[in-house]
C-alpha cells in the first residue's frame, strides 16, 4: 500500500508540473484549463497563458492556476486602449509639455507669468512620479486642460493604466452604464475608482444633484483614503465645492494645489483674472501717463504742486502697495483717473485687483438676493471684502440706508483688521464719512490721506483770473 501510494504521488506530482524536469519548490509550471490565450513562443507558458506553482499540498495556494506574464500584458495593452477609448486621449494627444509656454504669451505680467511657470513645474513632476494629488485652479483657458492631459499623454506613454475624463462627461458615463448590456454600473463605478492614475478636467462644472453629488465624493473619498494618484483642474475656489471634498483637496500631506493667474489665452485682450465684477476695463485709458497736471488751464502754483503730490502719491503706492490710500477731492479733480492709474499699474503686473464703483458694489450685493441670481451673497461678499487689491470708486454717493451702512462698515473693518491694500476715493469731507470708518481712515499707521484741491477739469482752459477791482468794473459797465 505505501509502495503503491508513493507511486502514485510521484505520477500525480510529475503530471501537474507538465515538465519533466522537477522546478524549483514555489516555481510556477505551465498550466490551466484555457489552453491557447498565451504568447505561443512564450517560454514560461507556452502559449497556455496560465501557470500552476509547484507547492505542497498543505500550501493553500496549491493547485490554483495564475496568469502567465504574457497573458498580464495582453491584459494591461487591452486595459490601455480601454482606458485611452474611454478618456479620448486622442483627441487630446497634441497637449504635451513641449509645447506649453511656461512663461505664456507675451504681455503677461510678472505675477501671471511666475503662477503659469509654477503650474508647469509642478504638472512635469506630477507625470514623472504620478504621486499624490495635483489640484490646478485657474480661470477659463488658462492653460489647466493642456497640463492635465500632458500628464494624462506621458502617463499613459510610460505605460501607467491613466482614465482622463472631463466630470460632466463621467458622470453621463456612470448614467449609460445603468442600460448597458456589456458592463453594468457597479464595474464602471470600480474601474474609476481603482483606475492607477485619474485625471479630472473641469471639475465643478458637473450637475449638482444630489446624485452627482455623491457618486463624485464616493469616488475622491475611495482614492483619498487609498492615497490613489489622481489630478483635478477647477476654475472653482475651494469654498465653493462640498464641504466633504473640499476638507480632503485642502490635505497638504497629499494634495498640491496652484493656482493659474493668466488670463485666456483664445482672447488676449481680456484678462479673466479679474473679477467679473470690476470695471477696470472701462478706465484703459486712465494711466499715470495720461494723468495731467493740468500746468495750461490756469491753474495757480500751489494747485498744480497739489497735483504733482497726488500723482506722486498714487505712483508710489502703485508701485509697493501697503495700507490704505484715500483721495479726497470734488468731482472732476482727477480722483478717479489716479485710482484706475494705480489699477491699471497693478494689473499690468499680473497681480488681481476689483475696481469697482461703491454704488455699483452695493447694487452687485443686493442682486444675490433674487431668486434667480447665480451668485450667492457670502460668496460675493467674501469676493470683494478678500480682493487682492481693492479699489472703491465714488464712496459716499451710495443711498446710506441702515443696511448699506453696516455692509460697507463690515466690509472696512475686514480689509483693516487684516491690512489688505485698499484704495477708497470719495468727494466727502473725511467729517461727512460714517464715524466707524473714519476712525479707521484716520489711522496713520495704515492709512495715507490724500486731498486733491484742483478744481474740476472740464476738459477746456479756465479762464484767467481776473482782479476783484476790475471785475466790479467790467459788472457795473455791463448793468
Amino acid at each position: 500500500m505505501r509502495r503503491a501510494g508513493g507511486n502514485m504521488s510521484k505520477a500525480n506530482s510529475k503530471t501537474s508540473s507538465g515538465i519533466e524536469a522537477q522546478p524549483a519548490p514555489g516555481a510556477p509550471t505551465a498550466s490551466g484549463p484555457r489552453p491557447g490565450i498565451g504568447r505561443p513562443d512564450c517560454p514560461l507558458c507556452g502559449g497556455l497563458g496560465y501557470l500552476r506553482r509547484d507547492l505542497p499540498v498543505e500550501h493553500p495556494d496549491f493547485g490554483r492556476v495564475i496568469p502567465c506574464t504574457c497573458v498580464e500584458a495582453k491584459q494591461r495593452g487591452r486595459q490601455t486602449e480601454r482606458l485611452q477609448r474611454l478618456s479620448r486621449l486622442d483627441q487630446l494627444r497634441h497637449f504635451s509639455f513641449d509645447n506649453f509656454q511656461p512663461r505664456g504669451r507675451i504681455g503677461l505680467g510678472p505675477l501671471q507669468q511666475a503662477s503659469l511657470e509654477q503650474a508647469f513645474n509642478q504638472a512635469r513632476t506630477f507625470a514623472s512620479q504620478a504621486n499624490g494629488w495635483l489640484v490646478i485652479q485657474g480661470g477659463y483657458g488658462c492653460g489647466k486642460t493642456h497640463l492635465a492631459a500632458a500628464i494624462a499623454n506621458q502617463t499613459v506613454a510610460a505605460g501607467v493604466p491613466t482614465l482622463y475624463l472631463t466630470v460632466p462627461d463621467l458622470l453621463d458615463w456612470l448614467r449609460a452604464s445603468y442600460d448597458d448590456a456589456v458592463s453594468n454600473f457597479e464595474e464602471r463605478f470600480d474601474e474609476i475608482r481603482e483606475v492607477r492614475l485619474l485625471v479630472l478636467d473641469d471639475f465643478g462644472s458637473q450637475s449638482a444633484t444630489p446624485w452627482a453629488q455623491e457618486k463624485v465624493f464616493q469616488i475622491l473619498n475611495h482614492r483619498y483614503v487609498g492615497r490613489l494618484p489622481t489630478v483635478i483642474t477647477t476654475n472653482e475656489d475651494l469654498d465653493e465645492l462640498d464641504g466633504r471634498i473640499r476638507s480632503r483637496l485642502a490635505d497638504p500631506e497629499l494634495v498640491t494645489r496652484v493656482q493659474i493667474q493668466a488670463p485666456d489665452y483664445r482672447q488676449p485682450t481680456h484678462d479673466s483674472s479679474q473679477s467679473d465684477l470690476s470695471t477696470l476695463a472701462h478706465h484703459t485709458r486712465q494711466t499715470f501717463g495720461t494723468f495731467s497736471l493740468r500746468e495750461e488751464d490756469g491753474l495757480t502754483a500751489d494747485e498744480v504742486r497739489n497735483l504733482k503730490g497726488a500723482l506722486e502719491t498714487a505712483h508710489h503706492f502703485a508701485e509697493d502697495p501697503r495700507g490704505w490710500l484715500v483721495l479726497l477731492g470734488g468731482f472732476a479733480s482727477g480722483k478717479t483717473h489716479l485710482a484706475a492709474s494705480i489699477a491699471n499699474y497693478r494689473n499690468s503686473a499680473g497681480y488681481q485687483v476689483l475696481f469697482v464703483e461703491v454704488p455699483d458694489l452695493l447694487d452687485h450685493l443686493r442682486a444675490t438676493f433674487s431668486p434667480s441670481s447665480n451668485a450667492r451673497y457670502d460668496r460675493r461678499f467674501d469676493e470683494i471684502r478678500s480682493a487682492q487689491l481693492l479699489v472703491l470708486d465714488d464712496l459716499g454717493t451710495q443711498n446710506m440706508t441702515p443696511w448699506v451702512r453696516e455692509k460697507l462698515y463690515q466690509l472696512f473693518n475686514y480689509r483693516y483688521n487684516a491690512e489688505l491694500p485698499t484704495v477708497i476715493t470719495t468727494s466727502d469731507t473725511l467729517e461727512e464719512i460714517d464715524a466707524r470708518i473714519r476712525t479707521r481712515m484716520l489711522d496713520s499707521r495704515l492709512c495715507s490721506v490724500y486731498a486733491i484741491t484742483a478744481p474740476a477739469f472740464l476738459g477746456g482752459k479756465r479762464p484767467p483770473r481776473t482782479h476783484p477791482a476790475a471785475e466790479k468794473r467790467r459788472t457795473s459797465k455791463s448793468r
